[in-house]
This record gives structure tokens, sequence and C-alpha cells, in this order.
């Protein structure tokens, strides 16, 4: 059942363009850097502070408490410092996370493994196992990303090393892991290396470069991100004078620094600027105005209708910008002053924006339509009724959608649409099903601007004794016009959807 819940989440998305508002989750932090989640289905966010602190902010809290303090090992201060933070798919029973920081008294790049405790899950241990250190040459570029993939494969971002133009070209050279996206296996060690590459790693074995590295030719990753759907790679790498970027990366790509900043030609290595074996960005901004520095975010997939679905948040450090690249097209959503060290993405979705000077803040949208459904009881046996009631609220444009209304049932396959609400009557289908079994109890319903519609009776159902026993989760749902008709669920299909869990009794 949890599946189809999930998924249902994944595809709501909201009519148009939203009043987007910043509301403060936690404040008071010192320089953070970064905000996640522990893939545990607790609900808690951990956040990163640049001196060497991990908090974690329990659900409904609005202090955290201190989960990890390495401050003592991390060199601290401009670009450097305890710069990223994931957990192990598998935390919730091996209890793994990991960080990226640059150590005392070298800077170098750290990758380590850290514990949480066994017997209290809101501290860590304190013990640490070491698996990868980069030497630094100079103070800024050190990247400082790191995040499991869809394939169980840790992916690392690391600059080039630092100063300007990348004195050393170390991003073209595949003998560096500097100026690289790196993709190691924390779950297979390989001879006295507490980690080994995967084989279909481009540079891996005979193949001239090193073995970890899975792309190349990148200046600055500070931060990437994984589409929760698509599982696509996107970059946010920070330019040199007059561009910034985003990647979309891929296994093996070149994109192009130091011979490009941008889709723009440096002019460093100009015999290579005709070369064509670059991977372009998929979308860059200039130097105009206050913007200097871009800061990669998230492609949304939440389910609180705050985003279009598959748009990709991202900001600008300099100029405090909020910026969505949608369909091809940058916009600006919030124009801030603060200064935007990352964005972050909780469980279910939704976005985070991180402000260097100490507060992390969610992104709503005030506008977004708003659909809940209430049940009179949680729990059914024949001879008694099931009474919806429903609610909904467009702060937002008209829209047009289709309506769906029906439950999952215990095998959590299987689903009940209703086709009427008065008299009740539906029909079973199941996600596979061909382009009749997702039929809408109300076809082309127009949503006005500013529309509130109230029911308390919408649907009266009898149960009869011949329904299955086991948990059902009841939906409503207001779906894009026709985008069902092909009998599956898609990203997008959805403009905004309600659940809620009940029982039947044998």
């Amino acid at each position: 059942m949890i599946p189809l819940l999930v998924l249902l989440g994944l595809l709501v998305a909201p009519p148009a363009k939203a009043g987007i508002e910043l509301v403060p989750i936690v404040g008071g932090l010192s320089e953070p850097v970064y905000v996640t989640h522990s893939r545990d289905g607790t609900g808690q966010l951990f956040i990163v502070e640049q001196g060497g602190r991990i908090k974690v902010l329990q659900p409904g809290a609005t202090a955290p408490t201190v989960f990890l303090d390495i401050s003592g090992r991390v060199l601290s201060g401009g670009e450097r410092g305890l710069l990223g933070l994931t957990f192990h798919p598998q935390f919730a029973t091996n209890r793994r996370f990991f960080v990226n920081y640059t150590r005392e008294p070298d800077g170098a790049t750290v990758i380590a493994q850290y514990l949480a405790s066994a017997t209290n899950p809101n501290l860590a241990e304190a013990d640490e196992t070491v698996l990868l250190v980069v030497s630094q040459p100079f103070a800024n570029h050190n990247g400082g990303m790191i995040e499991f993939g869809a394939d169980g494969f840790l992916y690392i971002g690391l600059g080039d090393g630092g100063s300007a133009n990348d004195p050393g070209n170390r991003a073209q050279n595949l003998n560096e892991l500097l100026g690289k996206i790196l993709r190691i296996d924390v779950d297979h060690p390989s001879g006295l290396a507490p980690y080994s590459s995967p084989p279909d790693n481009p540079f891996f074995g005979a193949i001239p470069g090193r073995d970890e590295v899975y792309a190349l030719g990148l200046r600055n990753p500070w931060r990437f991100s994984f589409d929760r759907a698509t599982n696509e790679l996107f970059v946010g790498d920070v330019g040199q004078n007059a561009f910034e970027e985003i990647d979309l990366v891929t296994l093996g790509g070149n994109y192009g620094w130091r011979v490009f900043e941008g889709n723009h030609c440096t002019n460093i290595d100009p015999a290579l600027c005709s070369d064509g074996g670059f991977v372009p960005p998929i979308a860059e901004y200039a130097h105009t105005g206050a913007r200097c520095s871009i800061t990669g975010g998230y492609v949304y997939r939440g389910n609180a209708a705050t985003l279009p679905v598959g748009s990709y948040l991202f900001g600008d450090f300099c100029s405090g910008e909020v910026l969505l690249l949608s369909g091809g097209v940058q916009t600006v959503l919030l124009d801030t002053t603060l200064l935007i060290s990352s964005f972050g993405e909780d469980e279910s979705g939704e976005l985070y924006v991180v402000d260097l000077g100490g507060t992390v803040y969610r992104i709503i949208n005030t506008e977004a339509p708003v659909l809940t459904i209430d049940l009179n009881q949680e729990t059914f046996q024949a001879g008694e009724t099931l009474v919806m009631s429903v609610r909904l609220q467009n702060g937002g444009p008209a829209f047009p959608a289709d309506a769906f209304v029906g439950a999952v049932l215990p095998d959590g396959a299987t689903v009940f649409f209703l086709t009427s609400l008065d008299p009740p009557a539906g029909v079973i289908s199941t996600l596979s099903g061909d382009a009749h079994t997702f039929p809408p109890v109300l076809a082309s319903v127009p949503i006005p601007a500013g529309f509130v519609f109230e029911d308390d009776r919408f649907v009266a159902f009898p149960f009869l004794g011949t329904e299955a026993p086991g948990p059902y989760i009841a939906f409503a749902a207001l779906a894009r016009l026709g985008a069902l008709v092909d009998g599956r669920l898609d990203p997008g299909d959805l403009w905004v959807v309600a659940t809620h869990l009940f029982t039947v009794s044998p």
C-alpha cells in the first residue's frame, strides 16, 4: 500500500506559477551549509554547520540537538569546513552515514563513515572510518556534496582544487580526482581500501584514468542532486568570472572546464574549443546584476503542490535569488537578501532553503490548491457506512480537472474507483489497467480562481460484508483533463490528491 501512496505523492503538480514564500523552520544556527533527511521514515531533518557540527531537528520541534560534533577534526573558514552529509539507503538498519569535510591541519578533503548510536538514534558514535582522502592544492573549490544514487553507490563532488582558471588543469586530468564527480561502492571493500569502484565506471581497470571517476570537467560542483522520479543527476557547477551552469551529468561525460565556462570558450586552451567532445550545460546564466555563484538545488517531486512537478529549483549565493528552471525557461521565484548556501529535500520531497546566516526555511506555495478529505470513523464493518467529507480550496488561478475518488485495497495493488456518487458505484482496477479502468467520478470540472468547496457528505458508501478485511487508503484527486485515459499515473498527471487511512474489520 505504501508504494502506491508514495507514487500518488510524486505526481502532484500546481496549476500555475504560485505564490512562493519562505517559512523559517529553525534559526540560531552557526553557518549552516546543508539540510537533508535520513531515509528512515522518521521525518527528521539533519542540518550541517560548516564548523563541524551536525544537528538533528525532530518533527514539530523548533530547536535542534547536536547529532555529531567533529569540529576538532575540521579545518573551517572560507570554502572549507564540514561540507556534506548523506545517509546510507539502509540507514534504518545499519546506522551508517557519511560526511565530507576538509581536515585539520592541511585542508585535504576527507570522505568518512560514522554510525548512529545503537542506543540513542539522536546521537552519533565518535568513531570514524576514513574512506577517501584527496589533497587540496588551494583553499577553495573543494566541492562538498555527497549523495547516494538509486544504484546504491556513493557519488562525490570535487572541485578543481582551487585558485583561478584551474592552473593545474586538474579537471581534465583523468589521473586526478579533482574537478570530477566520483562514484564508489561503500558496501564492498577492495583489498585494503574500504571501498571499491563500480566496474562500469568509465575509467575502470585497464582503461587509463582513476577508477573512481564518474564524470569530469567540473570547476566546483558545490551542490548536486538526483531527481527522485527519473534518477537523473543535476549539478550546479560554479563558474569563474562570467557564467554559472546547470549540468545534467551522465556516466563518462566531460563538462568542459577549463576549456569552457558554460557554453563559452575560456581561451585558456584555445586549440580545444572546437574539439567537440564536451557536454554543454542544460542551462546557464551570466554574472549580471549581483549574480556570481550558483547554488544547485532539486527537481521538485513533493506532494504539497509547491512547485511544478519536474521543475528544477536553484539559486545564486551572491544575489540571494531563488530561481526555477521549468520547460527550459529560467524565472526568479524570490529575490531575497539571504546567503543561499544550499537547498535541501525532506522525505516527502518538499524543499528547503539554507541561509548561511543561520536559518533554514521551508518553501511553501500560498496559492497551491489544497484538497482534504475526512472520514466519519477509522474502522468499519458490515452494515456500517463510510461517509467522506471533502474540502477544496484553490488560492490560485482557475484550472479544469477530472475528479477521481476511491480506495486502495489491502493488497496495495488493487484500486476501487467510484463511477457514481449517488448511488455509490464503482469499478475495481489496477495501476496496469487499460484506458477504461481509471474512470473519473466527475469529468471536466472547472475549478475557479479563489474557489472554496465543502461537502460533509460527498460520499456515503455502505459496507455489505463482502469487502476484503484489512487496511485501506481512501483517496480523492484532481487530475489534468484526460491525463489518466491511458490507465497510468505519470508524473504531472495530478493537480492535487488527498488520502486517508481506514480499516475494514472481518
